[in-house]
């Protein structure tokens, strides 16, 4: 029973009220505002001018607008957002990652003739269909060459000419599939990488901004202390 009654007379978590939305969120979902980079806070004003230095803002809505003031930032350096760029912000905005396994995804997806043909391709530009084919050649014309009565096709073999020329005109098609199918996976490499660099471009921007504006601030902090202490120097000698 005592116990029942401790839990009940424990103080609920103190709530902090949202400078922008006038909600009540507990402690740990608001950020004070002095420590935000000042970009930041101005893109809030332009909606709320009424916004203080100190002034508690929810997480959310500090990761709102940070996709906005993202936003904002890539289409006054390039124009009109792509939508890589729209991506990116609104990646930025709920803190998801953009890295993606494009080399498994594009294989998994693979169907089986496209399958059958990057098999190919890949046997075909390697050393062992050389060393076979090489063989297959030479027992050929060997064969055609020195058996006489059992020859099948004598020189100038005329069958294997036809053969060769068939499997040219098949392999070629086949390894330009593979081919365009390894283009289209570098091209999607290539986005991902450009949406994942352009990311950590922008979050390397916002550190160093975020930095400078806590050091300024920790500067300020000291030469107030400082200040408060030679004030004090001055009223001992008194």
């Amino acid at each position: 029973m005592s116990d029942q009654n401790a839990e009940s007379g424990k103080s609920p978590k103190p709530k902090v009220v949202c400078a922008l939305t006038g909600k009540e969120y507990p402690r740990g979902a608001v950020i004070n505002l002095a420590t935000v980079m000042p970009s930041l806070i101005e893109r809030m004003r332009k909606d709320h001018p009424d916004l203080k230095d100190d002034a508690f803002v929810a997480r959310k809505e500090l990761d709102r607008y940070r996709g906005l003031y993202v936003s904002e930032l890539l289409r006054d350096e390039s124009g009109d957002l792509s939508d890589i760029e729209k991506q990116v912000a609104e990646s930025l905005a709920t803190h998801e990652m953009l890295a993606e396994n494009v080399e498994g995804e594009f294989t998994a997806k693979r169907t089986f003739a496209e399958y059958l043909s990057d098999g190919l391709a890949s046997f075909g530009g390697s050393w062992s269909f050389l060393i076979v084919f090489a063989g297959f050649l030479a027992v050929w014309m060997l064969f055609n060459s020195y058996q006489a009565g059992a020859a099948f096709d004598p020189y100038p073999y005329i069958l294997l000419n036809l053969i060769l020329s068939t499997i040219a005109a098949v392999q070629a098609p086949i390894i330009m599939m593979s081919q365009k199918r390894q283009e289209t996976k570098d091209r999607l490499r290539s986005l991902n990488d450009y949406k994942v660099n352009l990311k950590a471009e922008l979050e390397i921007r916002h550190l160093h901004e975020k930095i400078d504006h806590l050091i300024n601030k920790q500067w300020q902090r000291l030469a107030e202390i400082q200040e408060m202490q030679l004030d004090k120097m001055a009223e001992r000698r008194k």
